[in-house]
């Protein structure tokens, strides 16, 4: 016993890291995995100091993943940076926030949002398949500060789902490709992963064996995710993001329902 994890429960631990490394490269979403692997191996364990843990794991993972995108694909910096400014000052905002409203209230909005974005994609069949900016300017400025705002409070605040709601955003109102919209989603999710990471560290909120270990495989996921989307494009993005959602979608409606 090391740190208050033994060795098998880095292990649990460091193969959930693994999933969610590659999945969060992808297209997000791998607090699906990480989150509850945490809370089931350590039940005992205060829950801010297993989200501080979950984030360290994480932003190494998907700052690996936004290092890789930037160095083979356009980036689209004018949009992705103040995303990222924005969604780090309200990912802070939305910690806060919890204080004084439960974040349960918001599981059936997130579940219908969940449902809405699936839909969309998959009646929509051309849906994230060119890469076709619609905004320059001041406009396409503004729009990124709103969608970063947005995004960067609702996971402060409650979390689950931001790669994918990011990605879906940046297709829907910035004219994106999968693989495009992937690549910018990472750089926004590792603003509000280190805003989050603010609060956390200062108060003690980490597990540093368990983080540092999990840290590690969700790197090696990362490594594989960023690599088959880069191999594979668009299309597969667009595939594993509608399995992801569609996860999401069960998982929320059970947690809402039951």
């Amino acid at each position: 016993m090391i740190d208050g994890v033994d060795y098998s429960l880095l292990l649990i631990l460091g193969t959930a890291a693994l999933f969610a490394g590659f999945i969060d490269a992808v297209v997000g979403g791998g607090g699906l995995i990480q989150i509850p692997a945490l809370f089931t191996a350590l039940p005992s364990e205060v829950p801010a100091t297993l989200f501080g843990t979950n984030k360290f794991a994480s932003v190494f993972g998907t700052s690996n993943a936004a290092w890789r995108y930037a160095r083979r694909v356009r980036m689209p910096w004018r949009t992705t940076l103040p995303a990222a400014l924005a969604a780090f000052a309200f990912s802070y905002v939305g910690a806060m926030a919890v204080a004084w409203l439960p974040p349960e209230l918001l599981r059936p909005l997130i579940l219908l949002l969940l449902i809405g974005a699936a839909a969309y994609t998959f009646s929509n069949r051309d849906f994230g398949a060119i890469h076709r900016p619609q905004h320059t300017g001041r406009r396409e400025f503004t729009y990124a500060l709103l969608v970063g705002g947005v995004i960067g409070f609702y996971d402060g605040f409650f979390g689950p789902g931001t790669g994918s709601f990011l990605i879906f955003l940046f297709i829907r109102f910035f004219g994106f490709d999968f693989l495009h919209a992937s690549a910018a989603s990472k750089v926004v999710n590792v603003a509000t992963n280190l805003a989050a990471l603010g609060f956390f560290l200062p108060h003690g909120h980490i597990l540093p064996l368990a983080a540092v270990s999990m840290a590690t495989c969700n790197v090696a996921g990362s490594l594989i995710g960023t690599h088959l989307a880069l191999r594979h494009g668009s299309g597969f993005v667009r595939k594993v993001f509608l399995g992801v959602v569609s996860a999401f979608i069960v998982k929320f409606a059970y947690d809402t329902f039951t």
